[in-house]
């Protein structure tokens, strides 16, 4: 049974059917041929497996990083980016990856991040000399911090998984996020000196001056948020209409360029750690917070953008969901027919040492994100990995961070890396061309993964500092 089981799986995805459906009929085959249970029943455990409240956050935080893309926030932060870092040497690299970690805190996505901050980045680096392959590489890895700095749709759909808290699941992120982010920008440095790249606007002491207020008004706003929310003595006009007042009349003061975009991970972050909210009802504050700036404070976004756009995260959503709904159908059979049970027992044979475990699951999910979906190898794959940690005793919040970042490399290789295909469509380079472009800058990612693995520490510090 087990071997038609997955028989069935494999030859469906074999024949280029959606990974999705071949997840479908492998479970169905299965129930048909054993006849334990009406077929009818996969259909139940599907909208089970869709029937979560949590899950709610999936469309939301698809929204909400729609809306930012479309209402000109990426322009904002790239500018932000530009007089923060463009006048160090390779500035245009720099300021990649800062407005990459930026765009981060709303988009959650990876795919997002390329596609939309990536475009200007890409087109601006192409301006302003630079080789096409330099550009491409940078952007694809830059683009990784989208799903591992919250919010992260992948966070979302592996804390339902394998139910744990998705707020600790985001804080997790905020430590190796900028851990990324540092050595990308030192592999900038290094190519800027071996092919003498040079700054690409003038140093300024007025424009850097300007975006270091702004990231000095987001830090003290932050502290003041965190303080009120956290206060149950105050009312909500104190705790929400005071900050948002003072917050809007120092920006339309200022002018500054990108403060209120750079609020929207400190409202997330902040209304989570303090309670005001679960990190489903975030995706709901960081939609609000993108049709107030879209519509209300800068003007950006129309009655036929926001249709528009609208259908693009319904048409993204269901595809999640649908992913989903056949995964837990799919995770269903494969603890009844105890090959969870099964696997634990053949990787603890081979050895029970957390350090050993941790490296084989690293190559094997590697090798994994090179042909799965980042959304499908989650939900297939957490219900095989859930017994052995806890087995273990490695913590789940520290696991979930390896697991996403292992599969955010495998964006970036080949044969079904999404971020390549549509850097490949941004940049107009072949396919071969792009992935040799990418190849290099997978060495920070990989000097990443290696850090989080063995010191959990740094995953788990700022969860344990929040949700103590």
């Amino acid at each position: 049974m087990n071997s038609l089981f997955f028989g069935a799986f494999l030859a469906t995805m074999a024949t280029g059917l959606p990974i999705a459906i071949a997840m479908c009929l492998g479970s169905l085959a299965y129930i048909w041929a054993t006849g334990a249970i009406p077929p009818i029943t996969i259909v139940h455990r599907m909208v089970g497996g869709v029937d979560s409240f949590p899950l709610l956050a999936v469309p939301f935080f698809i929204y909400a990083g729609n809306l930012m893309n479309s209402a000109g926030i990426t322009n904002r932060i790239y500018n932000f980016a530009l007089a923060l870092v463009g006048w160090l040497k390779g500035g245009l690299g720099h300021v990649n990856v800062v407005g990459s970690v930026v765009f981060a805190g709303m988009s959650g996505t990876a795919v997002a991040d390329a596609g939309g901050l990536g475009t200007i980045e890409i087109k601006a680096m192409k301006d302003h000399g630079y080789p096409v392959e330099f550009a491409v590489g940078i952007t694809a890895a830059s683009s990784t911090l989208g799903p591992i700095i919250p919010p992260s749709l992948p966070m979302v759909i592996y804390g339902v998984q394998a139910n744990v808290s998705i707020g600790k699941l985001f804080a997790a992120g905020f430590v190796p996020g900028a851990l990324m982010a540092l050595f990308m920008m030192v592999m900038v440095a290094y190519y800027a000196h071996v092919r003498k790249y040079g700054a690409d606007i003038a140093f300024h002491w007025g424009r850097m001056g300007g975006a270091m207020i702004e990231l000095a008004a987001v830090g003290v706003i932050a502290v003041v948020l965190f303080k009120l929310w956290g206060d149950e003595s105050l009312s909500g006009l104190v705790k929400f209409g005071v900050p948002l007042a003072a917050v809007l009349i120092a920006d339309r003061i200022f002018r500054f360029e990108a403060l209120m975009a750079l609020l929207t991970p400190v409202i997330l972050i902040g209304g989570m750690a303090s309670g005001l909210f679960t990190p489903t009802e975030a995706a709901v504050a960081a939609v609000a917070w993108a049709l107030f700036l879209g519509f209300v404070w800068y003007r950006t976004l129309s009655v036929r953008m926001l249709i528009k756009i609208s259908m693009d995260t319904i048409e993204t959503t269901a595809v999640v969901l649908f992913i989903v709904a056949s995964a837990s159908i799919f995770a269903w059979v494969l603890t009844t027919t105890q090959v969870t049970e099964a696997i634990a027992a053949w990787v603890l044979s081979i050895s029970s040492n957390p350090l050993v475990f941790l490296l084989l699951a690293n190559l094997f999910l590697l090798f994994v994100g090179c042909f799965m979906e980042t959304i499908a190898a989650i939900t297939i794959l957490v219900p095989v990995f859930m017994p052995i940690i806890a087995k273990l005793g490695i913590d789940p919040i520290h696991f979930g961070l390896v697991m996403v970042l292992n599969l955010m490399i495998g964006l970036l290789t080949p044969p079904v890396g999404m971020v390549l295909f549509v850097l490949q469509k941004v940049s107009r380079l072949s396919f071969e061309r792009t992935v040799a472009a990418v190849a290099p800058w997978l060495l920070p990612l990989l000097a990443t993964l290696v850090l989080i693995t063995y010191m959990p520490s740094v995953v788990l510090w700022l969860p344990r500092l929040l949700y103590p």
